[in-house]
């Protein structure tokens, strides 16, 4: 119960992180360009990548504080990097075919749920 607990927090202090970044964004960048988004993702991404390769590699985190940093601050931070993480251990791994099946299916399943949600809410909102 209590890693739960932890990653709890974790995913707290991300979400938190995530408004901060992308709020600065937003004044720093104006809303011409999703820059939160992207500056959420980017560093999420490159913050897993490091989270992993040392926790994996190297003895320098342990197991439960990577899973409390990947899962709980990562996932409340950003959701991407977890996707970008699994897409690079594919073409590590050299399975290129998987890596760009996940990036393609990753992309256009999520831009068909986003779209039957949206058809959903206006079904919802007619009825």
């Amino acid at each position: 119960m209590s890693r739960f607990l932890w990653i709890c927090l974790g995913g707290a202090i991300g979400t938190g992180a995530r408004y901060l970044i992308s709020g600065w964004a937003l004044r720093a960048f104006g809303t011409a360009f999703p820059y939160g988004t992207l500056a959420v993702n980017l560093l999420g991404s490159f913050l897993i990548g490091l989270v992993m390769q040392l926790s994996v590699e190297t003895s320098w985190l342990p197991a439960n504080l990577r899973i409390v940093l990947t899962t709980g601050v990562m996932g409340g931070f950003t959701t991407y990097s977890a996707f970008n993480y699994e897409t690079l251990r594919y073409f590590q791994e050299g399975a290129w075919l998987w890596g760009i099946l996940n990036i393609l299916g990753m992309m256009l399943s999520c831009l068909l749920a986003g779209l039957l949600g949206l058809a959903m809410a206006r079904w919802l909102s007619v009825t």
